[in-house]
């Protein structure tokens, strides 16, 4: 006996739905193997330094966000990381992302992750620190 929202396994989830975003059709493929990191511009031009610190006072602060340390510390290295270690970080943690560009992420309790995009790209309107 099924729920009343359930439907056949060969059919496909509605748009839009959670299970329509963890899993390709078709495969077991998370979408970690489809990560792109966020374009987006800053409301005022940022240089380097102050998106430094700006990253840095984020995950600072994580843990009061909840969630698993060894998860923030996982995601964390996969921030600043390149794009192959990322996906590896990523799957090792059983790190389940929900958004194409990692924004949103959930580990294999349920808890939910979710990462501001200036600590997962540098914006278009990044300056360089004046010397």
């Amino acid at each position: 006996m099924g729920c009343a929202s359930s439907s056949p396994a060969d059919e496909a989830p509605p748009a839009g739905t959670v299970a329509g975003v963890f899993d390709a059709p078709g495969t077991k493929e998370k979408p970690t193997k489809n990560y792109n990191r966020p374009k987006w511009k800053s409301p005022e031009p940022i240089t380097t330094s102050q998106l430094k610190k700006k990253r840095e006072e984020f995950w600072d602060t994580q843990p009061h966000y909840g969630g698993d340390r060894n998860i923030w510390d996982a995601l964390k290295a996969a921030c600043e990381a390149d794009q192959d270690t990322c996906r590896l970080l990523i799957e090792s943690a059983g790190i389940i992302v929900a958004a194409h560009d990692m924004t949103v992420c959930y580990d294999e309790r349920g808890a939910k992750y979710e990462l501001p995009k200036y600590v997962l790209s540098d914006p278009l309107n990044l300056m360089k620190d004046k010397e």
